[in-house]
């Protein structure tokens, strides 16, 4: 692993952990020329998902886009990025499973959504609002019922 600060090839690794229920390695690497510290991580590679959006294009499954739309409705909320890196990769982990090579963005965003409600309604709100282009007042007012609902249903059980 090349030195991102000096272009070193030798490092040495300081740690190693394993990351996203074992789906990835972090590894905390030392450059033995500039003792520069950095951060790498190994996953497995897969095919290629290619992700179909509303307006037909189709583009490659990113998964550090969605994890940063995802970060970006966490804002100011008490949820930690473990919870979001985990969140995604159960996400990528069932979209790989499944037997489909592209998949539609309203499927991601459904699968997102799913896990988002059960970590915060606020940032599950935002997210909804992004992923399902609220026009009005209306469309929240909708959304938030179908939360209130859906919580009393869990309250009942």
């Amino acid at each position: 692993m090349k030195c991102s600060q000096c272009q070193q090839v030798e490092t040495k690794v300081i740690e190693s952990r394993d990351v996203s229920d074992g789906e990835a390695i972090r590894r905390r690497r030392a450059c033995l020329k500039c003792s520069y510290r950095f951060t790498t991580y190994e996953r497995i590679e897969r095919p290629q998902l290619i992700v179909v959006k509303n307006n037909g294009i189709r583009e490659i499954f990113n998964r550090d886009k969605l994890l940063g739309g995802l970060y970006r409705a966490c804002e100011k909320t008490a949820v930690a990025s473990f919870d979001l890196e985990r969140l995604v990769s159960e996400v990528e982990h069932e979209l790989y499973n499944s037997s489909d090579s592209e998949v539609p963005t309203s499927k991601i965003g459904q699968l997102v959504m799913d896990r988002l409600a059960l970590l915060d309604e606020v940032a599950y709100v935002r997210f909804a609002s992004v992923y399902r282009r609220f026009k009005d007042i209306a469309g929240f007012e909708k959304e938030l019922s179908q939360i209130r609902d859906q919580k009393n249903r869990d309250r009942q059980k």
